[in-house]
């Protein structure tokens, strides 16, 4: 997804949390401000809480384009799904979509601004098309992790989650399935918990009593908000997300939204995964 979000965490049915996950690092006016538009919409979601949580649960079904205008892909979502809807929460949605869009413009207006007057950050991505070229982190046992974690397998799959995020832990118990499931494939599942950037402590030990209940053993990563990976996580704007990443860092496919404790959903990863493997069999 290519949408300049601060982990606007829509499939979460906890919605207070939402206030609390933007990731800008900024201290000047405009960060400031942008940060007051992202908190303007995130009390939208907020307000309305249950017809939102409605909406937020159909998008793993949903054929809208998560990648273009975000009030156009919510309202595609809810058109897609009409029929569950009230017609006094179809208003509500509708008059909740109308002032998202007009944050949306005023967003957009000062990315474009902030954009035309530091163009480092688009000569860094015109170098390093993916953001796992340079990869590294620590897992929560504070081992040091680099690009080889890619290099290592033929396909990583990476599932960006938060502790909040129910339907994220919801689906911890399959991804340590799939884990193990494709290990003798030469694949792999890490996850990527946006809660624990930069190390904190805190939440990294939250997290890994989360894991540790769900009997997820497999590996772990914390990472730097300001790094290419931090910044590619930092702009999901539905959890959970998985992507898939070949040997050379490269993001292989569509990002799959939704859990995979849902079985269409696990199938089509499956079916995924397996087309990478197949792959990188072919180029050796």
């Amino acid at each position: 997804m290519k949408t300049k979000r601060t982990l606007i965490a829509v499939m979460i049915l906890s919605m207070a949390l939402l206030t609390a996950c933007s990731t800008k690092k900024s201290a000047d006016n405009s960060a400031t401000s942008l940060d007051d538009l992202y908190q303007q919409e995130n009390q939208v979601f907020a307000d309305h809480e249950d017809v939102w949580n409605k909406v937020f649960g159909m998008m793993d079904k949903s054929t809208a384009d998560p990648n273009g205008n975000y009030a156009d892909y919510l309202a595609d979502t809810i058109e897609s799904g009409k029929e569950a809807f009230t017609d006094e929460e179809l208003k509500t949605l509708t008059d909740d979509i109308e002032t998202i869009r007009n944050l949306e413009e005023q967003i957009a207006e000062m990315e474009n601004e902030n954009a035309a007057s530091d163009t480092t950050g688009q000569e860094n991505n015109a170098e390093n098309v993916s953001p796992f070229k340079n990869f590294s982190g620590l897992d929560f046992d504070g081992n040091p992790v680099d690009e080889s974690l890619f290099s290592g397998n033929a396909v990583t799959v990476l599932n960006f989650w938060f502790t909040g995020c129910k339907p994220c832990v919801a689906e911890l118990p399959k991804l340590n399935e799939l884990n193990d499931a494709i290990k003798s494939m030469g694949g792999e599942v890490v996850g990527i918990n946006t809660e624990t950037f930069d190390g904190n402590e805190a939440a990294i030990q939250e997290a890994s009593a989360i894991l540790e209940s769900q009997g997820a053993k497999y590996r772990n990563l914390s990472i730097d908000s300001a790094s290419d990976a931090g910044k590619y996580a930092s702009d999901i704007m539905a959890f959970p997300t998985t992507i898939l990443v070949d040997r050379n860092g490269n993001i292989v496919g569509d990002p799959l939204l939704g859990g995979i404790d849902n079985q269409d959903n696990y199938d089509a990863l499956m079916k995924q995964i397996q087309s990478v493997i197949d792959a990188d069999s072919s180029n050796k």
